[in-house]
């Protein structure tokens, strides 16, 4: 197989980066795409950055062993814990990661108040503190971490009442500080973004990073002479989970995202098996 016909692969905890691998598919519609879920492991946001950087470098050993030519990390959290990291490990290896998107945010905000949810993790790391030390010395950033969101969205939980309330009891107060731009640093919130503009109305503007992660893996690529050339139809995504295949499958039906077909991945001494 030439370099530029090698797939680019994608993880996250869950299913929240398929909000990331959706963009991709858009913009790229010609790449070959692998993704994981690990939804064993779920949800990163509570757990140790040790543990987040030790699930991270054994996924990205199994998704090159696919031969994959790049990495997206689909997970803020992750990229959070272990971007830096892993670009030190494989220096050789192209990877892509999210980082909140305070830049435009700072940018458009009239107000100068600006909110970011995310992963009481992602708020932790040295990416988030980088961004606010580039981007955010002009504005009011008003952080709240949602706990118990990623699960709520993972159980399909997309359009509950619960959900609503959760929401509702995060934003609401920063609504009253003033906010008017919404910065969504996990991948999972996109898929709530109904009843957030339900909650915010049309004031706040909203901004999902996803887009912009598919321009970047688009311009690396394109100077690397990776982009995959051709003129027939895109080859079908391949998926894993590491948790349940049929709860990771019955959500992807319901998500407006690419459909694909999933099968079960398997962690065992610390390593990744993708079969």
């Amino acid at each position: 197989m030439s370099t530029t016909q090698r797939p680019i692969g994608l993880f996250d905890s869950g299913i929240g980066g398929l909000s990331v691998l959706n963009a991709i598919q858009q913009a790229l519609p010609k790449e070959r795409l692998l993704y994981f879920g690990d939804n064993a492991h779920i949800p990163y946001g509570d757990r140790t950055l040790r543990e987040i950087r030790s699930f991270s470098a054994a996924i990205t050993r199994a998704l090159l062993g696919k031969g994959c030519k790049m990495i997206v990390i689909a997970c803020n959290t992750a990229s959070a814990a272990g971007l830096k990291v892993l670009r030190e490990a494989y220096p050789h290896t192209l990877f892509v990661g999210m980082e909140p998107a305070l830049k435009p945010a700072a940018e458009r905000s009239r107000s100068k108040v600006v909110g970011v949810i995310a992963t009481t993790a992602t708020f932790q790391g040295e990416l988030f503190a980088s961004v606010m030390e580039r981007f955010a010395r002009d504005v009011q950033v008003l952080e709240r971490p949602c706990p118990g969101l990623v699960k709520a969205i993972e159980a399909g939980e997309l359009e509950s009442a619960s959900t609503e309330v959760m929401l509702r009891g995060w934003l609401e107060p920063m609504l009253a500080q003033g906010m008017d731009q919404l910065v969504l640093a996990c991948t999972h919130y996109p898929f709530v973004r109904p009843l957030i503009e339900r909650i915010c109305g049309p004031i706040v503007q909203i901004i999902d990073p996803a887009p912009a992660v598919a321009k970047q893996v688009e311009r690396l690529l394109e100077q690397r002479g990776l982009l995959a050339s051709g003129t027939g139809p895109a080859t079908p995504i391949r998926g894993w989970t590491s948790g349940d295949i049929d709860t990771f499958t019955s959500l992807v039906e319901k998500l407006d995202t690419p459909k694909f077909e999933v099968q079960q991945a398997f962690w065992k001494d610390g390593e990744l098996s993708l079969p």
